[in-house]
């Protein structure tokens, strides 16, 4: 008999155990030393919590609104490569369990399923995520599909002009079995799908990375579609004051491409200023709990994206882990708003927080 799941962080212990080892260290590893990989978590236990009290919270409302969408929650699922390694159900068990809970899924552009079997698993908001390629012709097909296949933003990587060094691949000699697809690429035309599968894959990806990727081509594909664009790997001020995109989403690729940086966590109030309001401010990385999601909102982040539980989850129970992962997420960052005497996300405050980086506050004075 399985002892029941408590958290989302018991997921990885199980999936460790039920996974091939390469796979599982493809999922779990990040970039050289990992220091940014621990350091994605151990930010948000250094940021705590000031609760209101007295507070009437016996009705709590925690919809949100994105890119003029309504969801249940401000708690939505990254992308993440190749989910059949993980599960049989792949992409399609995450779409429907991201669907029942009226929730937004993002699709990898290394996904093991196509936009169309996405799409056909029912109605659901999902975003695709594009990484550009050196072939306009083939982000022009990829957004095309996406389009057609009823998907509602674009949510361009921005921080991969070059792969990281992801050493636990290195050493597993990390290649995609044979029985696994990127189906995102197939029938594409651009005689290129023969090496979308098996140990071409990194070879192709390789090959496909754009390392002028620059301004001029986001602002190219804004010409492309109507389909908003959210920048995905933005770390800086720097960075998110540009003109054009209909968002950001704070990332450091799961710390699977430079090590050292800070936290996503650490990042995101000065990304929020930056942005003055104009766009919408997300952020992935690190999320275990409902009080990282409490932490990131105070932080003035619009939602949070979940990559590795989904996969975790995913690789233990399929559908019904992830509808899991999600529902314990809801719930905690439920709770987390009521024990804060906050009912909406909107009464969710800079105040309600205290930050390793935050002048220490004087007494009141009585």
């Amino acid at each position: 008999m399985m002892v029941e799941i408590t958290n989302v962080s018991e997921y990885e212990a199980l999936a460790k155990e039920i996974l091939p080892k390469m796979v599982y260290d493809y999922y779990a590893s990040g970039a050289e030393d990992q220091w940014t990989l621990k350091e994605n978590r151990l930010a948000f236990s250094r940021i705590l919590l000031r609760p209101r009290v007295l507070i009437d919270v016996s009705k709590i409302d925690i919809t949100t609104t994105v890119m003029g969408f309504k969801i249940t929650m401000p708690i939505m699922i990254a992308p993440t490569a190749m989910q059949k390694l993980a599960h049989p159900g792949g992409e399609l068990a995450t779409a429907r369990a991201a669907s029942a809970a009226g929730t937004i899924m993002t699709l990898s552009s290394y996904a093991t399923s196509s936009l169309d079997e996405v799409a056909s698993t029912g109605p659901g908001l999902r975003f695709f995520q594009l990484y550009a390629s050196k072939d306009r012709y083939v982000v022009t097909q990829l957004v095309r599909g996406a389009e057609r296949a009823g998907f509602k933003a674009i949510a361009l990587t921005v921080d991969t002009p070059r792969l990281g060094r992801r050493e636990a691949d290195i050493k597993n000699r990390f290649a995609v079995p044979s029985s696994v697809t990127l189906k995102i690429f197939e029938g594409l035309d651009n005689g290129e799908s023969d090496k979308t599968s098996n140990s071409g894959f990194a070879a192709y990806v390789a090959g496909q990375v754009v390392q002028s990727l620059s301004w001029e081509d986001v602002e190219w594909l804004l010409t492309i579609t109507k389909l908003p664009i959210l920048l995905k790997g933005v770390m800086t001020a720097e960075d998110s004051i540009q003109a054009g995109a209909g968002g950001i989403i704070v990332s450091n690729h799961g710390a699977r491409q430079m090590d050292y940086v800070p936290a996503t966590i650490s990042c995101l109030e000065e990304v929020v200023r930056a942005a003055e309001g104009q766009v919408p401010v997300f952020l992935d990385g690190g999320i275990r709990r409902g009080t990282d999601v409490f932490k990131a909102l105070a932080l003035g982040a619009s939602g949070i994206f979940i990559g590795r539980p989904v996969l975790f989850s995913l690789a233990v129970d399929g559908e019904a882990g992830v509808r899991k992962v999600l529902q314990m997420l809801c719930d905690e960052f439920e709770l987390t708003m009521a024990l804060s005497g906050c009912r909406s996300l909107s009464k969710i405050t800079r105040n309600h927080i205290i930050t390793d980086w935050d002048v220490p506050r004087p007494f009141a004075r009585l």
